[in-house]
């Protein structure tokens, strides 16, 4: 397995001010490990499973889903909304703060006006768990097929 090169700098540079006793080569793993991404927990993956399902939920409404088509065009005020969806300004909230809560929309406030847009972190993390979900089984889960016959 190849160091990565902050690793390479960092053993160099601690061989070369003398910061530890053994030679360099013996940290090479523990050096490696400092640039491995954590593995996922337990709670990591049940607050992940909780915020796709409160942003799926969001989804699951007709209205929501107009204002989601609206806001692709871009940022707009809770006046064009309201007009454009022929709702009424408490329903439009109601929804709106469904939508804010999933992270699907962000909010801004201009004076007296609040504008809305899309979140597209949130419907990238959307569309790549569809697309985990789509991938065969072995291949979400790393497995070679071994433990699957």
């Amino acid at each position: 397995m190849e160091r990565p090169p902050q690793a390479a700098a960092w053993l160099s540079t601690a061989a070369r001010v003398g910061q530890f006793r053994r030679p360099a080569r013996a940290l090479t793993h523990q050096a490696l490990l400092m640039y491995v991404r954590p593995m996922t927990t337990a709670l990591d993956l049940r607050n992940r499973a909780e915020t796709l399902a409160r942003r799926f939920r969001a989804l699951a409404d007709e209205k929501r889903l107009s204002i989601l088509e609206l806001l692709r065009g871009g940022e707009r005020c809770v006046c064009e909304l309201t007009a454009a969806l022929e709702l009424k300004q408490s329903l439009l909230s109601f929804h709106l703060k469904t939508l804010k809560e999933a992270e699907l929309v962000t909010d801004r406030r201009d004076g007296r006006w609040v504008y809305y847009s899309l979140a597209p972190e949130a419907l990238e993390e959307l569309r790549e768990h569809l697309a985990v979900l789509e991938a065969p089984a072995h291949d979400a889960a790393g497995c070679l097929g071994s433990c699957c016959g």
